[in-house]
C-alpha cells in the first residue's frame, strides 16, 4: 500500500468527501490482500469483552461496514461501524464535509447518510474480520423525534446477533432535534426501552451484547451528572464521550471554519476530554468510558485514559496522520 505521506497530497487535492469515498473504495477492493499488522498493544477487558488493545476506530468513517477487514489488519483493537439507520437515506445535501488543515480539524454535516441496516449486516456477514465489532445505530431523519425509540429498537433487534456491542447515537448535531434525546425525560424513556429490549434479546439469542451511549461534548455540568445518573439507573454498559461539537472556538477565522455541522479533530480535544473527566467523576467507576475526540497522537490517547477512559477511538486524526496514528496510540497506551 502507498505510504500515507505520499498519498495525502493527492487525497487533499480532492474534495473532502470525494477523498473519503476514494479511500474507502480502495480499502474495500484491497483488504483481502492487505497484510495484518502485528499488534503488541495492552489487552483490556471492558464490558465483558476482551480487547487486544485499547485503540479503536470511531463510528462514521465506515458507515456501511464495507472495509471491516481492512481496519482490523491496520491494527485497531476494535472497530465501530455506522451510524446505520433502519432505512437507507442519502444524508444532507453536498458539500457537507470540510477540512480545516491549519487546525487539524474537520467539519461535517453528513446527516447519517448510509445504505440501511440490512446492507450493513450483509457486509458484516461477508467480512472475514473476527475481532471486536461495535455497531452504531441511529434514527432516520424523517422519523419524528417522539418516535425515535422505534428506530433504535428496530436497529437493535437486527444488529444484536452480529455485534460485539451496540452504540446508541443520540449526539449527532446533523439530524434535526436528535440531541433532544439527551434531555432528562427523553433519555430516561429511551434507555428504559433499550434495556428492556436488550433483556429480551439476551434470552432469545442466549448471548449478552453490551449497549453503549454516545454523547455530545456540548453539555453543561448538570447535564453530565443527569446523563451519568440515567446510565447507572438503567444499567447501560458503557458511554462514548464524545461526538462532534457545535462550538467553533479557535477556528472561526479559518476557511470553512463557520460551516454548519459538527467540528471534530484537534479543536475538540480539550472540550471532549473535559467531558470524559467529568463523567468519570460522576460515574465513579460504575461503567466504562470510551473516549473519542481530538486524538491526533499517542500522547492525546494516553491523556484520554488519564482522564478516566478505558478505551479510545480515533477518526479525524487518521485523515491527517494516516494509519501510523494507530501504532502511535497503541504504543503510547501500552
Amino acid at each position: 500500500m502507498l505510504p500515507y505521506a505520499l498519498a495525502r497530497p493527492f487525497l487533499f487535492s480532492l474534495d473532502a468527501e470525494t477523498a473519503h469515498e476514494f479511500t474507502l473504495n480502495t480499502l474495500r477492493r484491497t483488504q483481502g490482500l492487505m497484510p495484518a499488522c502485528a499488534s503488541s498493544g495492552r489487552p483490556v477487558h471492558v464490558m465483558g469483552i476482551d480487547f487486544p488493545n485499547p485503540v479503536g476506530l470511531a463510528a462514521g468513517l465506515d458507515k456501511n461496514g464495507e472495509c471491516i477487514e481492512a481496519w482490523g489488519k491496520l491494527g485497531f483493537g476494535f472497530v465501530e461501524i455506522g451510524t446505520v439507520t433502519p432505512r437507507p437515506q442519502p444524508g444532507n445535501p453536498k458539500p457537507r464535509m470540510f477540512r480545516l488543515p491549519e487546525a487539524m480539524g474537520i467539519i461535517n454535516r453528513m446527516g447519517f447518510n448510509n445504505h440501511g441496516v440490512d446492507n450493513l449486516l450483509a457486509n458484516v456477514a461477508a467480512s472475514k474480520y473476527k475481532g471486536v465489532l461495535g455497531i452504531n445505530i441511529g434514527k432516520n431523519f424523517d422519523t419524528p423525534i417522539e418516535n425515535a425509540a422505534d428506530d433504535y429498537l428496530i436497529c437493535l433487534d437486527k444488529v444484536y446477533s452480529a455485534a460485539s456491542y451496540v452504540t446508541v447515537n443520540i449526539s449527532s448535531p446533523n439530524t434535526k432535534n436528535l440531541r433532544q434525546l439527551q434531555g432528562e425525560s427523553e433519555l430516561d424513556a429511551l434507555l428504559g426501552a433499550l434495556k428492556a429490549r436488550q433483556t429480551e434479546l439476551t434470552q432469545r439469542h442466549g448471548r449478552y451484547v453490551p449497549i453503549t451511549l454516545k454523547i455530545a461534548p456540548d453539555l453543561d455540568p448538570a447535564q453530565i451528572v443527569n446523563i451519568a445518573d440515567a446510565l447507572r439507573r438503567h444499567r447501560i454498559d458503557g458511554v462514548i464521550a464524545t461526538n462532534t461539537t457545535l462550538g467553533r472556538e479557535g477556528v472561526e477565522h479559518l476557511q470553512h471554519g463557520n460551516e454548519a455541522g459538527g467540528l471534530s479533530g484537534a479543536p475538540v480535544f480539550e472540550k471532549s476530554t473535559a467531558v470524559v473527566a467529568a463523567l468519570a467523576k460522576a460515574l465513579n467507576g460504575e461503567l466504562p468510558i470510551i473516549a473519542a475526540g481530538g486524538i491526533i497522537d499517542g500522547a492525546k490517547a494516553q491523556a484520554k485514559l488519564d482522564a478516566g477512559a478505558s478505551l479510545v477511538q480515533i477518526y479525524s486524526g487518521m485523515i491527517y496522520k494516516g494509519p501510523a496514528l494507530i501504532a502511535d496510540c497503541i504504543q503510547a497506551t501500552r
